[in-house]
């Protein structure tokens, strides 16, 4: 099962078209009908993320990998009772720190002394080539005719 599928499965659960879809994710139609079209455009992170928001008891492993039921509600405990989504808005700092807010001091970088910049001196030279003589001329007309023209030496 595709993510156009996962896309569409939602839809008809929620009983919306495309456009009413689009709306409720605050996403432009244009982007659900190019996820849902016959080009299969996989959907940006952004999409993804916000149907996630607007329907939070989506399962986001479900919607991207199709693996697992597509309601949280119903695989809460599968996880080990550990059920926090991947993308979650207020995530958990689980890092040991203390708190305390540190102070930097900013340090200016010291500036390059200016260097003297050497002069590159350029020089043309223009090589005379033996002249040229015409060959001959073509002139093409219309009717897919041409004329040939030499010149007498």
């Amino acid at each position: 099962m595709s993510i156009k599928d996962r896309f569409k499965m939602v839809m008809d659960r929620e009983k919306l078209t495309a456009g009413a879809f689009a709306e409720s994710i605050g996403v432009a139609q244009a982007t659900i009908s190019h996820i849902l079209g016959p080009r299969n455009k996989y959907p940006s992170t952004e999409v993804i993320l916000r149907l996630h928001q607007r329907y939070d008891d989506i399962n986001l492993e479900w919607l991207l990998t199709g693996k697992g039921n597509m309601s949280n509600d119903s695989d809460s405990t599968e996880n080990g009772g550990f059920d926090y989504p991947l993308f979650a808005e207020n995530p958990e700092n689980l890092s040991e720190g203390t708190g305390e807010t540190e102070n930097r001091k900013e340090i200016a970088l010291e500036t390059p002394p200016k260097q003297v910049k050497e002069i590159v001196k350029q020089e043309i030279i223009y090589k005379e080539r033996p002249p040229r003589k015409i060959t001959e001329i073509r002139i093409f007309f219309d009717d897919n005719t041409y004329e040939t023209f030499k010149p007498e030496n």
